[in-house]
């Protein structure tokens, strides 16, 4: 039986052309290994060596250009380059602001039905990691909007669906959590509380946050793209349970 042909990701395929690849990323698989970290030998986005300047891997199906990041405990859209032009495209869209980011987030209480948050966001190195945090006074550098999907009394969380219009560190999870709305299952800025009460009353054992879509230009063609990103299973279990108890 002929061997099977190298691959550039384990992650499951979105959408695969001769310019660009886009996968769905599991929680707790990393974009790119972190160099010096203790995380360096874990599992990543991509196969091969990873070059952090150039932010490239060099596998054994060939390169691939990261175009941006999820954190390691968010699912979801990760869009790559096949070759360094379109990597140079793909980045100028993502400074131009013409790549759109939505994800699904489950948080406490109950926010209203939509808004926009507008905070100036810090960042700085922590314990070997990193942690972002509201700096108050400051003009604006982290926005996203949002709309409530689903609220639950009886678990007290709530769905929304985020258009991320900025992409700082951590900023979905630091700005919800700044206005008392953690994200479930976060470790660093949540309700430590709450997500031992949601380990039993609703299985949840990761960060509740997945890139569930990308709109974008195709950077040869320029044809409008849309990806959706399937919501893993442990992750839909419990947006439908939130879903059955809601109001």
């Amino acid at each position: 039986m002929p061997d099977a042909p190298p691959r550039y990701t384990s992650c499951p395929v979105l959408h695969q052309d001769r310019f660009i690849v886009v996968v769905n990323k599991p929680a707790g698989v990393l974009s790119h290994p972190n160099p010096g970290r203790s995380d360096a030998g874990s599992l990543a986005a991509f196969e091969g060596r990873y070059d952090a300047d150039r932010r490239c891997f060099d596998g054994p199906a060939g390169r691939v250009w990261l175009i941006h990041r999820l954190d390691q405990d968010t699912s979801g859209a990760l869009l790559a380059a096949l070759d360094e032009k379109t990597a140079e495209r793909c980045r100028a869209l993502f400074e131009e602001g013409a790549i759109h980011k939505r994800y699904l987030a489950i948080v406490r209480g109950s926010p209203s039905p939509r808004g926009v948050w507008l905070d100036h966001l810090t960042t700085a190195k922590s314990g070997g990691g990193v942690r972002t945090q509201v700096v108050k006074g400051r003009p604006p550098n982290a926005e996203l909007r949002y709309e409530l999907l689903i609220h639950s009394e009886e678990h007290r969380l709530s769905l929304i669906d985020i258009q991320l219009i900025t992409g700082r560190t951590h900023q979905i999870r630091v700005q919800a959590a700044s206005r008392q709305h953690p994200l479930a299952g976060d470790d660093v800025y949540g309700d430590f509380a709450m997500n031992r009460r949601l380990k039993t009353s609703l299985g949840l054992k990761r960060l509740a946050l997945h890139a569930h879509r990308l709109e974008f230009k195709h950077p040869a063609s320029g044809l409008k793209t849309v990806l959706e990103a399937p919501v893993p299973g442990d992750l839909a279990g419990c947006v439908e349970r939130l879903g059955a108890g809601r109001e």
